[in-house]
């Protein structure tokens, strides 16, 4: 699978961990940055993780912030993204189950480093139960921006 991230300062020490995670297990990153702890504007490095997912470049995409909140808004800005903010093992795997999530955001000072690569590796196994999920996924897809 390929995947980008992208992070802010506060979770870069997390994404060089994910990242470790990721390429161990065989899979392919593409890191958006940023590439330190220096305090950076999330937005100049998740929109382009989140829009290699919609271009279809990267299969998904993992972004990190202090609480993961603005990172998830502005991911959920590109149409076809579907980024879910996850906190727990539960949350994750639903994310995956029930909405199709294309994109995991992070806490780092909300999840420790371990339950955060136990996050990742639900989130990346989960598959999607289509079914009555996917009626809400295309009615998703099918709101105007505008």
């Amino acid at each position: 699978m390929k995947i980008a991230l992208g992070t802010d300062h506060a979770g870069y020490p997390l994404k060089e961990a994910v990242k470790a995670l990721l390429t161990a297990a065989g899979h392919q990153v593409e890191d958006c940055g940023t590439h330190s702890a220096e305090s950076v504007d999330y937005p100049d490095f998740i929109v382009p993780a989140a829009r290699l997912v919609q271009t279809g470049e990267c299969d998904r995409a993992v972004v990190f912030g202090g609480s993961g909140n603005g990172e998830a808004m502005a991911a959920n800005r590109l149409r076809g993204v579907r980024c879910a903010l996850c906190w727990n093992l539960e949350t994750a795997a639903l994310a995956r189950r029930h909405n199709n999530a294309n994109c995991l955001s992070l806490g780092a000072r909300q999840v420790s480093k371990d339950e955060a690569l136990k996050i990742v590796a639900v989130w990346l196994t989960e598959d999607f139960d289509g079914g009555r999920h996917l009626r809400r996924i295309e009615k998703l897809d099918a709101i105007d921006p505008d």
